[in-house]
């Protein structure tokens, strides 16, 4: 990797090519709050974006394996996925503090923030899935995550469109359930992890709802009919309900937007026309 200047961004893509998970925590960990910008400096993306452990066997979500959460087995399934959406979710923090230049102070020290609090997600869901016999990375995985990230690499907009605003906040939607499916197997541990990354996810929506509309905004664009565009654009996944209105509202989104999310669920489940 070329070196550059030591600044945030230089520490986010170094950071971001860490393999090994208690690797990358500690290098997350480690880039300081204090450090320069370096917002107008040109980053070339090295081979390794992005770094994770070798040997993940990445499958179609179809083939993710799921099993009751009654079980160790299920619950360690249902972890051990969570886990990889979060250790993705670090990654994705990283990569849009080191790819995107020009911005302002506050965009950067935003995604730092849910860079660091998503380590955090990652290493309790890991060491809890340790005392179930089970290691990140010993089960499949998909990457649906990364491969937005992947589409959306030469669009900021779009990236803030379809990763926080809609594949991060799906997590907004599912929380609940699987909290709740924790607790009924019992496991206490593990919902009051979820709980955690609910409180935590509820900012990292709202973050990407700010950036996302003032992007939109410094571009003349309308966002409610923006969002729609770059959806279709981008092949982005339709969104099922149930919609968490409550925890949606408090990220950011309006009335508006989550009664055509609703509206588009009713519609698709009852064959009707989306458009």
């Amino acid at each position: 990797m070329k070196e550059h200047a030591v600044n945030l961004r230089s520490q986010a893509l170094k950071a971001l090519l860490v393999q090994d998970p208690v690797g990358k925590l500690a290098a997350v960990r480690t880039i300081a709050h204090g450090l320069p910008v370096g917002a107008d400096e040109h980053l070339d993306e090295p081979a390794g974006v992005p770094g994770r452990p070798e040997g993940l066997r990445f499958v179609s979500p179809q083939q993710v394996p799921k099993r009751s959460v009654r079980t160790v087995q299920g619950r360690a399934a249902l972890l051990h996925s969570l886990a990889h959406i979060e250790f993705n979710a670090i990654n994705l923090a990283l990569d849009v503090l080191w790819r995107y230049p020009g911005l302002p102070a506050a965009f950067y020290a935003g995604w730092l923030q849910v860079a660091v609090e998503e380590a955090l997600h990652f290493e309790l869901l890991s060491d809890h899935l340790q005392t179930l016999g089970v290691c990140y990375g010993d089960l499949p995985v998909h990457d649906g995550l990364w491969e937005m990230a992947e589409r959306t690499r030469f669009d900021l907009l779009a990236r803030l469109a379809l990763v926080p605003r809609t594949l991060e906040a799906r997590g907004l939607d599912a929380c609940p359930l699987v909290h709740k499916k924790l607790l009924d197997a019992g496991d206490e541990k593990a919902a009051a992890i979820i709980a955690i990354i609910l409180r935590d996810e509820v900012g990292h929506v709202a973050l990407g709802n700010y950036w996302y509309r003032k992007v939109c905004q410094e571009q003349g664009l309308p966002d409610f009919e923006t969002y729609g565009e770059l959806a279709q654009r981008y092949r982005a996944p339709r969104l099922r309900g149930p919609f968490n209105r409550e925890a949606r509202l408090e990220a950011g989104f309006t009335v508006e937007e989550i009664d055509e999310l609703e509206r588009l669920d009713a519609a698709f489940k009852s064959g009707l026309p989306t458009s």
